[in-house]
């Protein structure tokens, strides 16, 4: 059964203890040996307080890296940010206009590594207040929400393959009408459904 929205739940989802994510869970054949330190990164998932929508991005068409996909707001953390948080909460305004002073904390979720060398830590909040995003011209596309329902509900997640670099890559996908949530992005919620639905 899927969780219905309430903070307390989502409180509760974060006091599960969970090892950490990675885009190699489902190819660990393809896992680089360890090498030269991951580059720290924070994405913000924030859900609205009055039915727990959750703010994701599609990045523009003209990107070198990612473009066009889903995306939480979020980046690499740069020399003058605190850390993984200030990061994703500097990042939230940049990308959608977000106001750190709307959002409260409520938790991280574990560390996730990516093939291209981060490791991004998810920073779950709740938006107060009425909220209108803007869209950062040249990076971002679009803004849009999901619904709490989709977001935490395992089933809602499968898994799908393609041909990359020469073999076969498995991903996670969570589509919901006309958009299409996948990798990265993906796997992190997952791990926040898997929890609700502990």
């Amino acid at each position: 059964m899927t969780p219905a929205w309430s903070e307390e739940k989502l409180r509760q989802a974060l006091s599960i203890p969970a090892g950490p994510s990675s885009d190699f869970d489902l190819n660990p054949e393809s896992a680089p040996a360890p090498a030269a330190p991951l580059r720290p990164a924070g994405v913000l998932a924030a859900f609205h307080q009055d039915d727990g929508r959750l703010v994701l991005t599609k990045r523009a068409s003209g990107l070198r890296h990612h473009p066009g996909q889903i995306a939480l707001p979020g980046g690499k953390v740069d020399p003058g940010d605190a850390g993984e948080l200030a990061a994703a909460l500097r990042e939230a305004r940049e990308e959608v206009g977000l106001d750190p002073a709307q959002v409260e904390v409520i938790g991280q979720l574990s560390p996730h590594r990516t093939v291209t060398g981060f490791s991004v830590t998810p920073v779950l909040g709740i938006i107060r207040g009425p909220f209108t995003p803007v869209a950062e011209p040249g990076e971002v596309e679009e803004v849009f929400t999901l619904p709490f329902a989709h977001i935490a509900d395992p089933g809602r997640y499968r898994i799908e393959r393609r041909r990359w670099l020469g073999g076969w890559r498995s991903y996670y996908v969570a589509p919901c009408g006309p958009y299409y949530l996948w990798g990265a992005t993906a796997r992190m919620l997952l791990e926040l459904a898997r929890r609700l639905g502990s």
